[in-house]
């Protein structure tokens, strides 16, 4: 009697395990819904036990166009949509696109409106700032944390309402400056602000920077070289944090912040530790900044360009004779038509190197709009950084990219 040998039946497995001769893995969705992940992120993991050998960031489920709605759009028009992409410092997006289309047209903001916006734009930076912290400290277990952070994240909000009447999308940016008076008793406001926050801040650091579970989930983790930083082209603390120093506002400096006196803070081993420490150095900074230009900007004269082709009338202005009447309408149905060319212009945003590049046929409208957010390109480096972490790792490491779904995702 002889025996026919023959082979095992396959073993059918799921899609999300894999099995070997060595090692069992597993494939984990951790999105797109997940609390961590700061909106629709889908990341793809396959861990064996609980390390990542592997991640994949999936994005496109909030995808909504923004770019070509930019290009159905005339030029004044689409600064609310800059607003919506990333909503946590819209004053910051509003500028950039506005000094990209200043550029086109070969004109510049009155020296007044230029310090103003620096101001604005600092005070969106540290607003940003926040909203990074109190919710990377959340992730990782600081409850506390959030509540403070937002509680002085308010005051900023308080602000912005008062100078344009918005608090989130603030579509406070207007191409040729502002068209709208500064508030009396905006000045005073922010020197209060100014009064108040280093202490709230260094409550903040009392809280985390020696925190023995901060420093167990910070030190070490995410380490990202420096020649590995530039080739994955990061740009802010994802940056600066591995001790490379590229900051837009003095490599390339735009409106008046050759005349400001600032350092830009570095870090030493580009784990997630040293990105929290550059962040909360940048907020000292952007403090520093906007004390220095409520000091210099000039208490009176223009806020706006004169009325040319390219700026619209103020709002204010009392339109009485059919002739104005009819201009106005004019700009505002049909718009301006710059020249033809293409223009990119960059800025430190408060998540890195926020450009916008503009392509004009003549038309009222661009022919071409692309953004170039930092938190998408910033967002590539999460294979790497997660290559060999833990899976409990993974929410700090996106926590430390400080990213928007809205301006990764446009």
């Amino acid at each position: 009697m002889s025996l026919e040998i023959t082979e095992p039946t396959p073993v059918i497995i799921s899609e999300e395990r894999q099995i070997s001769d060595t090692r069992r893995e597993m494939v984990l969705n951790m999105g797109p819904q997940h609390p961590s992940t700061h909106g629709v992120l889908r990341v793809r993991l396959t861990l064996e036990g609980e390390t990542i050998t592997a991640c994949d960031p999936v994005i496109g489920y909030l995808h909504r166009g923004v770019e070509k709605i930019g290009e159905s759009k005339r030029y004044a028009q689409f600064t609310p949509w800059t607003d919506r992409t990333d909503y946590v410092a819209a004053p910051s997006n509003n500028l950039g696109y506005v000094l990209a289309v200043e550029k086109l047209l070969g004109i510049e903001a009155p020296e007044r409106a230029q310090y103003w916006r620096m101001i604005m734009g600092e005070l969106a930076r540290i607003a940003s700032h926040l909203v990074w912290l109190g919710t990377h400290a959340l992730d990782i277990g600081a409850l506390s944390m959030s509540l403070y952070c937002f509680r002085e994240r308010e005051l900023i909000l308080d602000i912005f309402e008062k100078f344009c009447g918005a608090r989130l999308t603030t579509n406070m940016m207007e191409i040729g400056g502002f068209s709208r008076p500064i508030p009396a008793g905006l000045p005073e406001m922010i020197r209060d602000f100014l009064k108040v926050f280093p202490q709230r801040q260094r409550e903040y650091e009392d809280l985390l920077s020696a925190n023995p579970i901060w420093l167990a989930r910070t030190r070490g983790v995410g380490v990202i070289e420096p020649d590995v930083a530039i080739n994955y082209g990061l740009t802010g603390a994802c940056l600066r944090g591995s001790g490379v120093n590229y900051d837009v506002r003095k490599a390339q400096p735009y409106l008046l912040y050759d005349r400001i006196d600032f350092e830009v803070p570095l870090g030493t081993q580009g784990d997630v530790y040293d990105r929290y420490l550059v962040r909360m150095e940048e907020m000292r900074q952007s403090l520093k900044i906007i004390e220095q230009c409520l000091d210099q900007v000039p208490t009176d004269g223009p806020l706006k360009l004169a009325e040319s082709n390219y700026v619209i009338p103020p709002h204010e202005t009392v339109l009485t004779t059919a002739e104005d009447m009819q201009r106005h309408f004019i700009w505002v149905i049909k718009g301006f038509s710059p020249p033809k060319g293409e223009v990119y212009m960059s800025i430190e945003h408060s998540k890195g190197e926020l450009g916008y590049y503009i392509v004009s046929d003549g038309s009222p409208v661009p022919y071409r709009l692309r953004i170039r957010t930092p938190d998408f390109v910033n967002l590539q480096s999460l294979p790497y950084l997660a290559e060999g972490a833990m899976l409990a790792d993974v929410v700090a490491l996106i926590g430390t990219i400080d990213i928007v779904l809205g301006s990764v995702d446009r």
